[in-house]
């Protein structure tokens, strides 16, 4: 077996179900696994990226219900993700000037580097347009999560997410309304990544909120409204 797959024990215990539910939801084309010698086995790349597809098809509820198990199941720090500690001011920029896809990529990549922690934003940039060519990160509520496929760790000094609020809606493909908010989300390891994503999901799946980060005057008001946003959710 490859060192990053998965057997169905062990897929069990990493999303909290029971190994039959597992073989079920295998045996129904329901996870993307392979069989190997009669025994499922499951790539940890693309279990990844089906819990990502999942966190985006999620209400509230279930959002925070696997936020929490990715807390359980990460070995190396089970607190909370902090999106405010992540996303620092200067990495806030309102409004963002960019008026094509194109451009929101390669400026909230330069937007992400003048923090330091992202070295190579060019880089960056080519892999989350890579990304958007595979499937539109933006959602119909007018925001968009952008990332690379994989972690980008060669460039990276640890994770980071920047955010860019346009002044006029976007056209940005996988939605059918324009999109005006962008995260771009930078993760140093996979499970790191649906950490921020779950919890990004989380914050803006309030439309009240929402509409009231989209009027945010300047970044530093921006950033208070996403503190107060996540000091919300975890109590």
């Amino acid at each position: 077996m490859a060192e990053d797959d998965f057997d169905i024990s062990g897929l069990a215990a990493y999303l909290h179900l029971l190994p039959a539910q597992i073989s079920k939801l295998a045996d129904r084309d329901k996870l993307p696994g392979r069989r190997v010698g009669g025994q499922w086995r499951f790539s940890r790349a693309d279990i990844h990226h089906w819990l990502e597809e999942r966190i985006g098809l999620s209400d509230e509820g279930e959002l925070a219900e696997m936020e929490s198990n990715l807390r359980r199941t990460n070995t190396n720090d089970t607190s909370e993700v902090s999106i405010v500690s992540l996303l620092p001011v200067e990495a806030i920029a309102i409004p963002l000037a960019a008026k094509t896809r194109g451009s929101v990529i390669t400026e909230m990549c330069d937007l992400a580097a003048t923090t330091g922690i992202l070295w190579d934003p060019a880089k960056m940039a080519e892999a989350v347009t890579s990304r958007e060519a595979m499937q539109p990160t933006a959602l119909d509520c007018g925001v968009a999560l952008l990332h690379p496929r994989r972690p980008q760790t060669s460039i990276l000094g640890d994770s980071i997410v920047a955010l860019g609020i346009s002044g006029r809606g976007i056209p940005f493909g996988g939605s059918s309304s324009l999109t005006d908010v962008f995260f771009l989300l930078a993760a140093t390891n996979d499970h790191e990544h649906l950490q921020i994503l779950a919890r990004i999901s989380r914050m803006i799946s309030d439309s009240d909120w929402l509409s009231e980060l989209r009027a945010s005057a300047d970044a530093i008001e921006a950033h208070q409204l996403l503190k107060a946003r996540e000091a919300d959710l975890s109590n």
